[in-house]
């Protein structure tokens, strides 16, 4: 059974309503995304359908990087650098880089980096005034806001769960 807070998108501690809103779906997205990989081997967060394809592992780690290259957009108000990208990378393009570096991690590695990089994000949120989630700029030719942005940081955690669930079938896995 599911924590029952976590079905409701409310008031969360510390947070202001917007953000609480805002939290009570990324906390749902990350939940769910942790049941399907809590109790996997390496050799399961390794497995690669094929040779085009992301592991279980790389998807983790390019949730980590995604989140941490928003971080970066919104909290410092800055253009991803190539600098940065060399920091994100192999797990923001993942690739054959990512499929040959990107190995041999047990679980708790990528539980760790999960939780360290959403607790900064956790904590700036706390720091930061609703009026902030409506602060535009724009993504390419459109108009965009940090609500918009942060919806598509966990957007990308759920299509990218929906490919873990995928290659667990495919190794034989029931899902959780």
């Amino acid at each position: 059974m599911v924590n029952d807070n976590l079905l409701l998108i409310d008031k969360k501690a510390g947070l202001s309503l917007e953000f609480s809103k805002l939290v009570s779906m990324m906390n749902y997205t990350r939940e769910t995304t942790l049941a399907e990989v809590r109790d996997l081997s390496v050799e399961q967060l390794d497995f690669l359908m094929n040779d085009q394809a992301n592991s279980i592992g790389m998807l983790l780690a390019h949730m980590v990087s995604v989140e941490k290259a928003y971080q970066i957009d919104t909290f410092e108000k800055r253009q991803i650098t190539e600098e940065d990208v060399d920091v994100l990378n192999p797990g923001l393009d993942l690739g054959k880089k990512a499929q040959e570096l990107i190995k041999g991690k047990p679980i708790e590695f990528y539980l760790d980096q999960l939780e360290q990089t959403r607790n900064k994000t956790i904590d700036t949120f706390k720091k930061l005034p609703d009026s902030w989630l409506f602060e535009q700029s724009f993504w390419g030719e459109n108009s965009v806001n940090n609500y918009f942005k942060w919806f598509h940081v966990f957007e990308d955690e759920l299509n990218h769960r929906g490919q873990i669930r995928l290659i667990k079938k495919e190794m034989g896995r029931p899902e959780s």
